[in-house]
């Protein structure tokens, strides 16, 4: 016991019982007496670990790193460089971390963490590149321009040069794990618009839809105060978003004429062949898979003639600014 007392030696599970017994009381008594004593004299563990923790606990981190957004640092200097990333003066500012919403912006809390990580990349990505001021008639005119690119998947390469040169800034940054994003639209100012895309599927019809929907958004001035995400498009409700259905009947009607493959729908479905859609994609100067894709999307039937919806992906990445499938764009944090 002296030994015990003088902190020569602890209270093993021997001389907890033994203890137990001479005072007749439970072993545990003793050994949680120890135990005690040995918390209180162990070292404050480091504070970065529950600051790692907290912001594991809503953003990928892990991802983010392998991704090269941030890099793999100690804690101060990680959350430096996450404050940075999200635009704030300090970690606590940033959304979705402690004490965040009082200071940060309402919206941002209400985007899932990783849908507003990404965000914050395709913005990260948007302010380095440099174009001219926008210009609506000019947009407009690149849109008349990209439907004489339908039918040939090769044509897409020249997508990220009209719109530049309509002075909109375009991004594919690949998207987060659980994010399910398809695009975004927002504006850096009055005159600087960005389209953020994922390309989450690498298909020609879900590419022209998916860009002509937030080439709407700019034209129509939407995400002028906040950020639009567009998550899920082919299956999401837009119902009572007049935003989203504007984009969307957009998207649709430059795809294809709306009239057309309804009366094209109508007459043929459920019979439709692969010959009858060569013929129509024919007649309507588009590549066949974007006919495959209106019927998919009428039908609800996503294994319809799916070999004809060819992918994209490799065709545009060299001519686009592009962060994902090991490509990694060095910023400055």
């Amino acid at each position: 016991v002296n030994q015990v007392i003088s902190g020569k030696r602890g209270i093993s599970a021997e001389m907890a019982k033994a203890l137990g017994e001479a005072f007749d009381v439970s072993a545990e008594f003793f050994t949680n007496l120890q135990n005690a004593y040995d918390l209180s004299k162990a070292k404050k563990p480091d504070p970065g670990i529950a600051i790692r923790r907290q912001i594991q606990n809503h953003y990928p981190l892990r991802e983010m790193i392998l991704r090269g957004w941030i890099n793999n640092a100690d804690t101060s200097l990680m959350g430096a460089q996450l404050a940075r990333f999200f635009e704030v003066d300090s970690l606590g500012n940033v959304p979705h971390l402690a004490h965040a919403a009082k200071k940060s912006s309402r919206y941002y809390e209400e985007i899932p963490a990783i849908q507003l990580a990404w965000l914050f990349r395709v913005r990260q990505l948007a302010k380095s590149m440099h174009v001219s001021a926008y210009s609506h008639k000019a947009l407009l005119q690149a849109t008349e321009k990209m439907k004489l690119l339908l039918n040939s998947p090769e044509e897409i390469r020249h997508v990220p040069r009209l719109l530049q040169e309509s002075g909109v800034r375009i991004v594919v940054v690949e998207g987060l794990p659980g994010g399910k994003i398809d695009g975004v639209c927002f504006w850096l100012h009055r005159q600087a618009p960005v389209i953020g895309l994922s390309l989450r599927f690498d298909r020609i019809d879900n590419f022209w839809f998916v860009l002509r929907h937030e080439i709407e958004h700019v034209l129509q001035k939407h995400g002028l105060d906040r950020e639009i995400i567009d998550v899920s498009l082919e299956t999401g409700d837009t119902a009572g978003n007049q935003e989203e259905e504007i984009a969307n009947n957009a998207a649709s009607e430059f795809c294809i004429p709306q009239r057309e493959v309804k009366s094209f729908y109508d007459r043929k479905w459920p019979f439709i062949s692969a010959r009858d859609v060569v013929a129509f994609a024919m007649r309507m100067n588009v590549h066949p898979g974007i006919i495959v894709g209106q019927i998919q999307r009428r039908a609800k039937r996503w294994d319809f003639l799916r070999d004809y919806q060819v992918k994209i992906r490799h065709l545009l990445l060299p001519y686009i600014y592009v962060d994902g499938w090991g490509d990694i764009p060095q910023v400055d944090l």
